[in-house]
């Protein structure tokens, strides 16, 4: 019985307080924001700058404005996706600033977010999950369309939640 008694006081004593956990969290979000949000920020930053500077994003835009408008979107809003497919952040960070530079609207990066965590960090989730796993080679192909499939179901039914509300 005293044997019980010394471990429970042994394990309150090593119990983090309230205060220890919640440092301890707000660390792990910074250290998560500082390694991962804000080099995505910027790369979608310089993305976005790169394109516009070299006159590449009218020419992107104009090449892909048929397919994008099928989602209600301007062709320059491909950017966010091609973004997304190598990380999450870097993706709606890109919606965000092609809709600060005027490229597209409120509604359309409302379209575009859903798609954007949907199919995000594709190609790292991809080695992680499935190289790492060592899954069946012929599986691979689905494996990487499933996400991309998802991301276009995501966005046509956004815009039809959308035009529903009057919104688009």
């Amino acid at each position: 019985m005293s044997k019980q008694i010394v471990l429970e006081t042994d394990f309150a004593k090593n119990k983090p307080s309230v205060v220890e956990e919640f440092v301890a969290g707000a660390k792990k979000g910074f250290y998560i924001s500082a390694e991962m949000v804000v080099p995505a920020m910027v790369l979608a930053y310089v993305l976005i700058r790169f394109l516009d500077i070299t006159g590449l994003m009218l020419i992107v835009g104009k090449l892909l404005g048929p397919v994008m408008a099928v989602f209600g979107l301007p062709g320059e809003a491909i950017i966010a996706l091609v973004a997304a497919f190598f990380a999450k952040a870097a993706g709606a960070a890109t919606a965000a600033t092609l809709y600060s530079n005027g490229v597209i609207t409120a509604a359309q990066a409302t379209i575009l977010f859903p798609a954007c965590i949907t199919m995000g960090t594709l190609i790292g989730h991809f080695v992680r999950i499935v190289i790492v796993s060592n899954a069946n080679k012929k599986w691979h192909p689905l494996l990487l369309c499933v996400p991309l499939v998802d991301a276009v179901v995501v966005m046509l039914l956004t815009r039809m939640v959308l035009k529903l509300m009057g919104l688009n």
